[in-house]
């Protein structure tokens, strides 16, 4: 595989558990946002902008956190990394 492949291949998987866990977190917050709305000042439990906000910042962290080790990944030859295990 290229290093473009490696690459390409380490942030598909790492966006799809993000997707996962951001569609777990969306359930999870609403239920609690609604269990807690007494408590809420100034935002209504599903104020969308909020959601969307902590999504973007979120998704960004997790592409951040994986692109490194997908670049560190990419300049690793494949037959050391094989003769190595």
């Amino acid at each position: 595989a290229s290093a473009r492949q490696v690459r390409v291949s380490i942030l598909r998987e790492a966006a799809t558990l993000t997707a996962a866990g951001l569609g777990v977190g969306l359930v999870l917050s609403v239920g609690a946002a609604m269990l807690a709305s007494g408590l809420l000042f100034g935002v209504t439990p599903t104020d969308p902008r909020t959601y969307l906000a902590v999504f973007t910042l979120l998704g960004l962290v997790s592409l951040a956190a994986s692109y490194i080790p997908a670049w560190r990944a990419s300049r690793i030859d494949p037959v050391l990394a094989l003769r190595q295990e």
